[in-house]
This record gives structure tokens, C-alpha cells and sequence, in this order.
């Protein structure tokens, strides 16, 4: 078809490791080819030498050379003694030359006459010598020694060759054994790469390598893209994953992987929670601004402990809807405990009228009206945001009905405030309130509460100071940290389940703030500055 596009099949892992292991043999037997030749080249010129300089000495000591050298009547006798050597000691030539170093004799009549190819050789120092000369194009390995007359003179010089094969003729000798070395080691590097790549896929579920590719590159993605945190743990504590969302939760630098829990600074409740020393579903950890819910998973393996698997959501947003949501539903209760209360109000009206005691009407009606005005007229007189005024006439409402008291101090004084600042303070002096109204519940008369807001200087700004205090026995100094840190209570719903998240998101919303809140006995101080700490790209938990 015009356009297509063919691709060769990507070779399996066996055929990959074979090719690998061919290929490392090859390389292999060249190399020892190679040294091979080089030692057997260097073996050749040192025993083919030690025998050329022995027949070149055996030459130069003949009487019948030194005779041919210094009478040049009888110098045909050279040439027959030269042959004769060569013929004897299988030389490719045996030349005789004179103290000039031209050739008096020669296998080859055309050599007669010129001059010996000296090399490196010493051998008019009077020197023996054994190298390599090149004539004519061949290379071949020489014996020099010189002739001497008996006053010691130089006379000549004898010279013994053999012809060095070539390179290509030296490999292509060696050729069968290399090829059956290569034969030999290509049987067992095939059964090698199959028994290999067969444990191998046994190790890996039968992935060849680009399958485990994909797979790895194809769960990278998966993890790295879903939302929530997904953090892996080895059976030392170590990380072996982590997603970019765990590590925004959790505050992990990028190089987080194999380094432990305790180097990565975790911090304690949290450890606890990621290292398994608490157990459950949906443990709720607050850390830094967060609120998490963490779910661990552990991992076995062979029936061992591997690790362990941890999935985290941030409940932070969710957990502040939540808890405005419950506040909500508590200023709904309360008003609809103050309508069921104003419908008692009318039916002893309705009563009254119907006895025709007016004169009882009035007063019991200036008696109702009085007290609640009175109740509001004292909270809009020293609290000018309506959201906020409006919850603590509620808590007073809702504390009249348990049988307390909520009352604001004479010295407390709140003038307008930005929105968001007012929405953190209700979210604070609601759990606050609630948190006292449960301290006090069931204590008995003069049961009370107590709300103190004023304004004050906080160094960067002002700030609101807000303290509840309540006639309860108040919070052991040994739990003034913990009932903060992981929403601790000593209550329990009527459902059976904890509580205790009121006081937490108290601290939250204060450190988002740029501000704080502590404990000291019966009294609860929240401090939360004029200005949002984090609209100027700083919060004081960060």
C-alpha cells in the first residue's frame, strides 16, 4: 500500500542476548588473534634469529671466507661456500659481502654488486646484529656478522636471511583454529543466552524488555497523573515511590526515593501513621495547613513483609466546609430551639387572654422581651460584625437552654472587620464556644462561659485576641499540645465515633492566618492578625 509503513519485529530478549555474546566472542577471538600473532611473530624472530646468527657465525669462521675475502683471484670460492650453507640450513639467502657492504655473492645474480640493506645493524662496529631489513619490497628477518682477519681487520660482513611471512598468511593459518574456537564458543553462547533469557523472563512474568518499558512508562504516568497522594515504602521504611501529589502533601523534596521517613523529617504523627504503628481506615493527620486522610495498604511477598502502600487525600478544604457546615447547623438548631421557645412564650399568652388575665399578659410579655433584648443589646454593643454577633446570640440562646451561662466581658470591644477575617473568626469562636458549652455541660449551676474579643497591636499589624474561658475543670497541662495537634477529645459522639476536630481546625485556620492558639487550663487564646498571612505569600505554619 502507497504510505504504509513496515517495521522489523523487535528481537526477543534470547535473540538479543545472543547477538550481545556473539559479538563480545568476536571481539574476543580477534583480540587473542591478534595476540596470538604478535607472540608468535615475536617467538619466530627470536628463535628463526638465534638460528641465522648461528649459521652467519659458522659462515664468517670458515677459513675459505676469509681466503675469498683478501685474495681476489680465488673469490669464486664464495660463492659455492655460500650456497652451500644455504642449501644446508634452509635459509632463503646467504650473501658474503666486503668491508664496502656490496654483495660479492647471491642466490639471485642480480643482487651481485649492491649493497647490503643495513637496518638498525651495528655490524661494521664489528658487531653480530638480528632484525628486520626490507629489499625489493619483502620483508625479511636478518643475522649480520662481521669477518675479521687474524691483525683483527674487518674483512666483510655475512649476512643470512629468511623471508618473514605476511600478516594476511600468518592470520589465514590460523584461520581454521580460530574458526572452530569461534563455532565452539557461538554453541555455547547460544545455549548460554536461551538458559539465561528463560530465567530471566521466569523473573520478569514473560515481559520481553520493550513490554516491561512500556509498562513502567505506562504506570509512571498513571501514578504521577491521578490526584490523590500514593506514597511506597520498602520493608526498611525507605520511599520507593512517590507521586507528585504525595510529595505536595507531604512536602518531599524530588530526590525523595530511597531515602527513609526519618531523613525526610516526617513528622511524628505522621511517621506513625506511614510506618504502620497505627492502624485503621481514614486516619486523619494534620500536617503543616493540611488536614490528610491516609489509608495504609501493606504489601507481602512470599508470605514477608515488602513494604507497604499508603494513599492520602487533603480534607483541608473539605474539613473547613464541613465544620462551617456544622456550625451552620448548630445557629439552625439553635433558632429552631428558640422558635419552639417562643411558641411556649405564645401558648401562656394564649392562655393568659383566655383567663382574661391581661394585666399578667403585659408583664409576662415586657419580662420575655426584656431579657432577650437585653441579651442582644449586650452582644451588638461590643461586637460590630453581624455574622459573628449573630453566632454568640445563638450560643447565648444555646446555652440558656443547657442551663449556662455565656456571657462577653465588659472590656471586649470588635469594630468592623474585613470578610475574611470575620469568616475565620466565627469558624474559631464557634469551636471555641462549642468546645466550653461541652466542658460545662452537665456540671451544674452557676454553670458559664466566657468570650473575650478585643483588638490590639500585634507587631505587623493588629490583630484579634480572642479567649473563651469556661467554669469546667479546663485541660491538663501534659494534653495542652495534644488536644491541638490530632484532633484529640475525650468525647464521643452519639454515633460511636471520635471527635475532636473543632479544636485542630482551630489551630489550622489560626496558622493559615499568620497566627496561633493555645491552652491554659480552662482558657483557650486564639490569635488571628488583621492582614491574611497568605495573600502576602507567607503563612506562619509554612
Amino acid at each position: 500500500m502507497p504510505g504504509a509503513r513496515f517495521s522489523l519485529p523487535r528481537p526477543t530478549l534470547a535473540g538479543q542476548f545472543l547477538v550481545l555474546q556473539l559479538g563480545l566472542i568476536v571481539v574476543v577471538l580477534a583480540v587473542i588473534a591478534a595476540v596470538s600473532v604478535a607472540q608468535a611473530d615475536q617467538e619466530f624472530r627470536r628463535s628463526e634469529g638465534g638460528r641465522l646468527l648461528n649459521v652467519a657465525e659458522a659462515v664468517a669462521s670458515q677459513e675459505a671466507v676469509r681466503v675469498g675475502l683478501t685474495d681476489v683471484a680465488r673469490r669464486g670460492i664464495l660463492q659455492a661456500t655460500a650456497e652451500h650453507a644455504r642449501g644446508v640450513s634452509g635459509a632463503s639467502s646467504v650473501e658474503i659481502a666486503g668491508p664496502d657492504l656490496r654483495a660479492l655473492t647471491a642466490a639471485d645474480p642480480r643482487r651481485v654488486g649492491r649493497e647490503l640493506p643495513l637496518g638498525g645493524s651495528n655490524v661494521l662496529d664489528g658487531r653480530s646484529w638480528t632484525g628486520t631489513t626490507t629489499a625489493d619490497g619483502s620483508t625479511s628477518l636478518v643475522a649480520h656478522v662481521p669477518v675479521f682477519a687474524e691483525t683483527g681487520a674487518l674483512l666483510g660482513v655475512v649476512a643470512v636471511a629468511s623471508e618473514a611471512k605476511p600478516l594476511a598468511e600468518r592470520v589465514a593459518a590460523a584461520a581454521p583454529d580460530l574458526l572452530l574456537y569461534l563455532s565452539v564458543a557461538s554453541a555455547l553462547g547460544a545455549a548460554g543466552s536461551y538458559l539465561l533469557a528463560r530465567r530471566i523472563k521466569r523473573q520478569t512474568l514473560g515481559l520481553e524488555p520493550g513490554e516491561i518499558t512500556r509498562l513502567v512508562e505506562h504506570r509512571e504516568a498513571m501514578l504521577h497523573g491521578i490526584k490523590e497522594g500514593l506514597l511506597g515504602l520498602d520493608g526498611n521504611g525507605r520511599v520507593t515511590l512517590a507521586n507528585d501529589s504525595a510529595r505536595d502533601l507531604l512536602r518531599l523534596p524530588r530526590q525523595a526515593t530511597g531515602r527513609a521517613l526519618a531523613e525526610l523529617l516526617v513528622e511524628p504523627r505522621l511517621h506513625d501513621v506511614l510506618a504502620g504503628r497505627v492502624s485503621g481506615r481514614d486516619q486523619v493527620v494534620f500536617t503543616g495547613e493540611r488536614i490528610l486522610t491516609l489509608n495504609r495498604m501493606p504489601l507481602v511477598t512470599g508470605g514477608q513483609p515488602a513494604g507497604s502502600v499508603t494513599t492520602m487525600r487533603d480534607l483541608t478544604e473539605l474539613a473547613s466546609l464541613q465544620h462551617q457546615l456544622e456550625t451552620t447547623r448548630s445557629v439552625t438548631d439553635t433558632l429552631r430551639a428558640q422558635a419552639h421557645q417562643f411558641s411556649n412564650h405564645l401558648h401562656v399568652i394564649a392562655g393568659l387572654v383566655e383567663l382574661a388575665e391581661y394585666p399578667e399578659v403585659l408583664r409576662y410579655i415586657r419580662g420575655v422581651g426584656g431579657a432577650h433584648a437585653e441579651r442582644t443589646s449586650g452582644v451588638l454593643t461590643k461586637v460590630a460584625d453581624p455574622s459573628l454577633a449573630a453566632l454568640l446570640i445563638a450560643k447565648s440562646s444555646l446555652a440558656a437552654e443547657q442551663g449556662a451561662t455565656l456571657r462577653i466581658t465588659e472590656r471586649s470591644s470588635l469594630g468592623p472587620v474585613p470578610e475574611t477575617l470575620s469568616a475565620d473568626l466565627v469558624t474559631v469562636t464557634g469551636n471555641l464556644v462549642d468546645n466550653a458549652l461541652d466542658a460545662v455541660r452537665g456540671s451544674g449551676p452557676p454553670a458559664w462561659v466566657e468570650v473575650d474579643l478585643t483588638v490590639r497591636d500585634g507587631g505587623d499589624g493588629p490583630e484579634v485576641a480572642l479567649v473563651v474561658t469556661d467554669s469546667g475543670p479546663g485541660v491538663a497541662p501534659e494534653l495542652a499540645e495534644e488536644v491541638f495537634r490530632h484532633g484529640f477529645t475525650t468525647k464521643v459522639a452519639a454515633d460511636g465515633s471520635g471527635r475532636g476536630l473543632g479544636l485542630a481546625i482551630t489551630r489550622l485556620v489560626c496558622a493559615r492566618r499568620g497566627g496561633e492558639a493555645t491552652v491554659e487550663g480552662a482558657a483557650f487564646r486564639a490569635r488571628l492578625p488583621w492582614q491574611d498571612a497568605r495573600r502576602n505569600g507567607a503563612g506562619a505554619a509554612r
